[in-house]
């Protein structure tokens, strides 16, 4: 396992932007994404993006008003929330999958072996 931190939640009102980083050790994962807790027992996917090919996924709760991006060189990931809702409101948390397994398993959870802390996000209405 890999020590992976975020950084960048905190509260904004509904219609805002947040951006959160997340700074991985030296190594590159071929898949980074973005969990938030939600309200059940498995971390809730958001979004994902590859390495080398640059492919991205988002949770349709967030497609349309949210990027996810990566600078290799810096090790790190961007996700960046547009038009913030209230239902935004969770604990958003970085994680690396350490092998490629398909586009099918960039959504879940348990595929990924390197989590950060968590940062909280908080959207007031």
């Amino acid at each position: 396992q890999e020590r992976l931190e975020e950084f960048g939640g905190g509260l904004a009102q509904a219609g805002g932007s947040l951006r959160l980083t997340c700074m991985t050790s030296s190594r590159t994962f071929p898949v980074m994404g973005w969990f938030r807790q939600g309200p059940g027992p498995e971390r809730e996917f958001v979004a994902a993006i590859t390495w080398p090919g640059g492919d991205t996924y988002f949770h349709d709760s967030v497609k349309g008003r949210s990027r996810i991006s990566r600078e290799n060189a810096k090790n790190v990931v961007f996700l960046e929330m547009n038009n913030l809702k209230p239902e935004d409101t969770d604990v958003y948390y970085c994680a690396a999958q350490e092998n490629w397994r398909g586009h099918e398993y960039v959504y879940q959870s348990a595929y990924y072996a390197s989590w950060g802390q968590g940062t909280q996000v908080s959207v007031s209405p």
